[in-house]
């Protein structure tokens, strides 16, 4: 363990400046330190600080008077990197890490493949698991109790979140409180916090006014203070003394030991995908006109359908990949202002980007710290989620997490599907060189995909059907040619689209046999170039949406918010459904 009375401190003004170079920071990372990076992916990442300390690394080999930090133990939730050369896809070299504990790891593939080759010690835990668990880091207890994960690889019962064979200490365990199961995580020392703001004063007070995310800043400095750790900030500018309003201060001074100032755009970009975009950091709103829409094929045929399962007045989550296309629908039908979209690192209103800008939003009413977020979802907050569709077997589970050589990760999957109440799961129905068209309101296979996504078993449970089944939980999966539903006897096959043989399309094309009762033809306006109506759909309310009784006060609540009467047989119904109501 590091004491933070070794960090160089300058006089400045009157005021303590802990402002030092990056080099001079990543000296004070020690051989077999944990060190657990901030921010979401390439949102909030500390890029300066990543790459000193592999410079740091690479120049030790030739003056080790300057230390060698080595063997270190890395954390985070989002992979901090972008799936080719930035952040962490550099720590490839020997002996430099020892030990990854991550949610997200699609944009690291480098650092999994020293996992696969046994080279470095792996866990996939869940991601908001990981972003709540350095709140009870900071908070001094044993570990995080918590449901998600049940049923899934993370559970110790089908490996407990390990990666490989070398990995072998429990940081997950089965525990029953009151006759019910939960998972317990446990916690640890953090050594050293990498973290990113926007601004600082001389004695570390940080806002983070430009950044797309506050993510999981304040919980990962303050885990590294309360264990005795340092906390190392990367900030944009530095500011005078007593200049940032205390309610913008996202890490007080309090906790922080070193203050680095960016020298490189570059290593400051504000997402994977943008060096900067004021919509992303709410200064600007953007007219949602601006959002192109998707041109026809599998992707808006999927969004589309998917986006039928949108109510009003809902709270949405909208996974990475394939859901992303949800919100592109959900704006051209003029539909968004209708439900609160929300993504997993705090975003809540507006509309979420998707790419390498994936967490951040334009628009947003809210953007909220990471953990409160998954307080959120774990809690049940969410009224639908719509995540992406990789592998399934016939029990509906679902792996999206790991496939043969590559490491995606669970990220925020196991968290949100699990508590959502409504689970809408959305891919193509094959993969690899899929080519459909549309021609005549019929969807036509032009070349299917080279493999197969309905199979025996899944590589990896992230997702338990049997779990979801047990507890009732609402789940459908949507491809561009069919609809399934989740049941106790397996998935059911419930729409076809117009064109598809169900036998030779579908059935032919799958490893197991779906329950198959009368399905019925997807809606053919999914199918047609013009917007679907979705808006007048959504605030179309059918009568007991709009109309209820409270026998025991005798009262009669009516919403006649929105409602358009374009028949005297709606109005009918509407009356006779009073009638039935009220006797």
């Amino acid at each position: 363990m590091i004491s933070p009375t070794i960090v160089p401190t300058a006089r400045t003004g009157g005021h303590t400046s802990k402002i030092v170079s990056a080099r001079d920071a990543m000296r004070l990372v020690r051989t077999g330190n944990t060190v657990a990076i901030g921010g979401f992916g390439g949102i909030a990442m500390p890029e300066e600080l990543l790459n000193e300390l592999v410079a740091l690394y690479r120049a030790t080999d030739h003056d080790l008077s300057l230390g060698k930090p080595s063997d270190l133990t890395l954390v985070w939730t989002g992979c901090p990197a972008d799936a080719q050369q930035r952040g962490v896809q550099q720590f490839t070299m020997p002996g430099m890490v020892k030990r990854i504990i991550g949610g997200h790891w699609a944009y690291g593939p480098a650092m999994y493949q020293l996992v696969r080759a046994n080279q470095v010690e792996g866990y996939n835990l869940p991601l908001g698991v990981i972003t709540q668990l350095y709140r009870d880091i900071a908070a001094g207890k044993p570990g995080h109790v918590s449901r998600v994960g049940l049923g899934t690889f993370v559970d110790p019962r089908f490996g407990g979140g390990k990666l490989n064979s070398i990995t072998t200490q429990n940081l997950v365990e089965l525990l029953t409180i009151d006759g019910q199961e939960f998972l317990f995580y446990k916690t640890f020392p953090i050594d050293v916090a990498l973290i990113r703001a926007t601004s600082a004063d001389p004695s570390g007070n940080l806002t983070m006014e430009r950044e797309a995310l506050t993510a999981d800043t304040l919980s990962v400095a303050m885990a590294a203070h309360n264990t005795g750790g340092l906390v190392i900030a990367q900030v944009e500018r530095i500011v005078d003394a007593g200049s940032l309003n205390p309610r913008q201060v996202k890490v007080p001074a309090a906790l922080v030991d070193c203050i680095v100032v960016n020298s490189d755009p570059q290593a400051h970009q504000q997402t994977g995908g943008s060096l900067y975009n004021p919509a992303f950091s709410s200064e600007i709103r953007v007219p949602l006109t601006s959002i192109a829409p998707m041109p026809m094929g599998a992707r808006k045929i999927i969004a589309r359908r998917a986006a039928m399962e949108l109510r009003p007045n809902s709270i949405v989550n909208l996974g990475i990949g394939m859901p992303e296309g949800i919100a592109v629908v959900a704006a051209e039908e003029k539909a968004s202002d209708l439900m609160t979209l929300t993504a997993e690192p705090g975003i809540i209103g507006g509309v979420p980007a998707g790419g390498l800008d994936f967490g951040a939003a334009v628009n947003a009413q809210a953007v909220i710290d990471m953990p409160y977020q998954f307080d959120f979802y774990d809690g049940g907050g969410l009224d639908v989620t719509f995540l992406g569709l990789a592998q399934a077997d016939r029990e509906g589970s679902l792996n999206v997490s790991r496939f043969g050589p590559k490491l995606a990760g669970a990220g925020g999957f196991i968290n949100i599907s699990q508590n959502a109440k409504k689970v809408v799961f959305c891919g193509t129905f094959t993969a690899g060189e899929l080519d459909v068209v549309v021609r005549n309101g019929k969807l036509l296979i032009e070349r299917d995909g080279k493999f197969k996504k309905f199979v025996h078993a899944v590589e990896e449970r992230t997702f338990s059907g049997p779990y979801a089944a047990q507890m009732g939980k609402d789940v459908q999966y949507i491809t561009e040619r069919c609809v399934f539903r989740l049941t106790k006897e397996g998935l059911e096959l419930t729409e076809v689209a117009p064109g598809i043989d169900i036998q030779k399309d579908i059935l032919d094309r799958m490893d197991f046999k779906p329950v198959v009762n009368n399905p019925r033809l997807m809606d053919a306006r999914i199918f047609a170039e013009p917007p679907m109506g979705l808006r007048e759909d959504m605030l179309k309310l059918p009568p007991e949406a709009r109309i209820s009784y409270d026998e025991d006060r005798n009262i009669l609540f009516m919403n006649f918010e929105d409602l358009e009467l374009r028949s005297t047989k709606e109005i009918d119904e509407g009356n006779d459904y009073v009638r039935a109501l009220v006797g």
